[in-house]
């Protein structure tokens, strides 16, 4: 059946299994997808939404580099907003409402017509391991499959359990089975460490029987953007609304009341959950001075009923769900169509991984997605992204492919998880980066899409693009440092704001470096409109150099700390490097480099224990 070995297969259909696939099949490698059920390609197993503080920004990242979980965004979107724009850019950050129905859709859509992509329906329950090297893969009924290199996207398939109350269902999704035999296998003959993890869901109620006048409309933005920066989909002009209502005192008295019968504080559930998406039980337990909670009605496409409850994940019995959530103002005649759950599952240790993500036990072996500790479609997508590409380059004999914390926030995410591990379900944030400024959404393809096109995943085309985008940044900052405002054409808005006045001449990079004067301001200029129109000059450029403009202080800062930081990561630290050889070094800094096995001396001085001495003594070694 099986005739021919295929360079990758990935297991796995989920956003990680799906980016992994795309990228090796673009960059040239037969790739076989086997996931468990076709129907179920790109499920958005949770809330209908991509995006957020900064998972907004790896989507964007991961359409510069010629990933396609923006283009799906976009194929599939019912409402946009730009999160955060009454801060700074760097908090900037794009989320879009999604069609669930037409989100898997698309994902089948181009995955069936990419011609180096097979896909399979079967379970994939152990890996062929030969002295060390991944073969292949053995599946539930009982087929071989050759290949030279292995992608686990596995999600929370893996000795997956899904609680309702008292109720216990193996299961990696409601109505899905889990897979048993690769952590075993994984475990038991090759050493790996894993633990247990716990995630959960929302109801999905009928939206006919909400209230929707009791509660707060949620709008999009009036002039939405996309996350692809290439590919060209419809404007978003009609917009899904979603809503705002709150918990209140009632609400919380029933769920306070009925603690002992949720699996979390039975202690039916061993994982650990999410500290920053935890359930509505535990929210109530841990917040006791919260008079009330946000719930997000969220549409689940554009023509059905059902609704997702975000900010009511659960694990309760589905009585005490439906006693609680009637007494939310909007939801007294709710009904609902499928109640919340958890799932508790397996996921290994990220640092068993290299920053390629290939395993550093098994060759040719690499992980993607929660499997790793995460969670969220985003940081799963991101990994699957890289996976696929190191995976095609290490077939191709190419240097491998790894982003850097100051070029992009799968930089930070990859780095943060295999240097730092984690003990429970990692989720992105701005604060975990140190250059938030320099990784904004607005300029990822700037920074990255020239990357993704040396690795063969970016066209000369999309290159050009950006490279128009950059000139035109580039001759619009050239305009503004060089041309002169009269003070009679903007003293009128200095007034108005009450801010001091102008006496001479100043530049337009002058004027709108100053707090109180928008890019706004400066287009209400008659002579400073003209030079837009003659140089066409649109929003996009217009707010790119704003930005370089009135940020500059903050750029060129984290600009010079990120070229210190390079210096560290230049210093490579060869792979069979014997810590225990160096006396000097204190007893947890030799524990902990011989354990995460660090591959430059920045990497190192990110590994908790290892302080500013170990790095001297480090360094002295290395040059030795």
């Amino acid at each position: 059946m099986f005739n021919n070995t295929y360079d990758i297969i990935v297991v796995g259909g989920g956003h990680a299994g799906l980016e992994a696939s795309f990228a090796s099949a673009n960059m040239g490698c037969n790739t076989l997808l086997i996931t468990s059920n076709l129907q179920t390609i790109g499920q958005m197993s949770c809330n209908p939404a991509i995006g957020g503080i900064a998972k907004g920004q790896i989507v964007r990242e991961i359409d510069a580099l010629g990933g396609f979980s923006g283009i799906i965004t976009d194929c599939s979107s019912i409402q946009f907003r730009m999160l955060n724009t009454s801060k700074g850019p760097a908090m900037w950050s794009p989320r879009a409402q999604c069609d669930r129905r037409l989100f898997s859709y698309y994902w089948r859509f181009f995955l069936e017509k990419n011609d180096k992509i097979d896909i399979y329906q079967d379970t994939v329950v152990s890996l062929i391991v030969e002295k060390y090297k991944v073969k292949g893969v053995i599946t539930y009924f009982g087929i071989k499959i050759k290949t030279h290199t292995v992608i686990l996207t596995n999600g929370t398939f893996l000795n997956g359990i899904i609680h309702i109350g008292k109720k216990k269902i193996k299961g990696g999704r409601i109505s899905e089975s889990g897979v048993k035999g690769i952590t075993e296998q994984l475990s038991k003959c090759f050493g790996f460490k894993h633990g247990r993890m716990k995630t959960g869901t929302s109801p999905r109620v009928d939206g006919r029987s909400l209230n929707y006048e009791k509660m707060e409309v949620q709008y999009g933005d009036i002039n939405p953007k996309k996350f692809s920066f290439f590919y060209k989909t419809n404007k978003l002009i009609k917009q899904c609304k979603c809503y705002i209502t709150y918990t209140n005192k009632i609400v919380h008295d029933i769920i306070k009341d009925n603690l002992g019968s949720s699996p979390i504080f039975s202690k039916s559930i061993n994982g650990v959950s999410p500290r920053y998406c935890p359930s509505i039980e535990e929210k109530i337990y841990r917040f006791t001075n919260k008079d009330r909670h946000p719930i997000f009605v969220e549409p689940e496409g554009w023509n059905t009923v059902e609704m997702y409850v975000n900010g009511f994940s659960t694990s309760f019995p589905e009585k005490i769900q439906y006693e609680s959530l009637k007494k939310i103002k909007g939801f007294e005649k709710i009904k609902i169509l499928r109640p919340g759950y958890a799932i508790e599952y397996d996921y290994f240790y990220p640092e068993q991984l290299k920053l390629t993500l290939e395993s550093k036990y098994i060759d040719n072996l690499f992980f993607a997605g929660q499997i790793n500790g995460t969670t969220g479609y985003e940081e799963a997508s991101a990994q699957g992204l890289i996976a696929g590409i190191n995976a095609s380059l290490k077939i191709k004999k190419k240097e491998s492919f790894i982003l850097k914390r100051n070029e992009a926030y799968i930089g930070v995410l990859i780095d943060d998880l295999v240097t730092k591990g984690t003990k429970e379900p990692y989720r992105m944030f701005t604060s975990r980066a140190e250059y938030r400024m320099l990784l904004r959404q607005d300029n990822a393809d700037e920074r990255l899409t020239h990357i993704g096109y040396k690795i063969g995943l970016i066209s000369k085309n999309k290159i050009r693009i950006v490279n128009e985008k950059k000139n035109k940044i580039n001759k619009c900052l050239h305009l503004f440092r060089n041309y002169f405002i009269n003070p009679i054409d903007i003293n009128f808005i200095l007034k108005n704001k009450n801010f001091p006045i102008i006496s001479d001449k100043k530049t337009i990079e002058s004027i709108l470096s100053r707090s109180e004067v928008s890019i706004e301001d400066i287009k209400s200029i008659p002579l400073v409109i003209d030079q837009i129109k003659k140089n066409d000059f649109d929003k996009e450029i217009l707010e790119a150099v704003s930005i370089k403009i009135k940020y500059k202080g903050y750029i060129d800062r984290e600009k010079r700390n990120a070229k210190k930081l390079l210096k560290l990561e230049n210093i490579k630290i060869p792979n069979n490097f014997n810590y225990k050889n160096i006396n000097s070094l204190s007893i947890e800094a030799r524990e902990k480099l011989t354990y995460y096995k660090p591959t430059s001396l920045a990497q190192a001085s990110r590994i908790s224990g290892v302080s500013p001495s170990d790095l001297s003594i480090l360094l002295l070694h290395i040059n030795r």
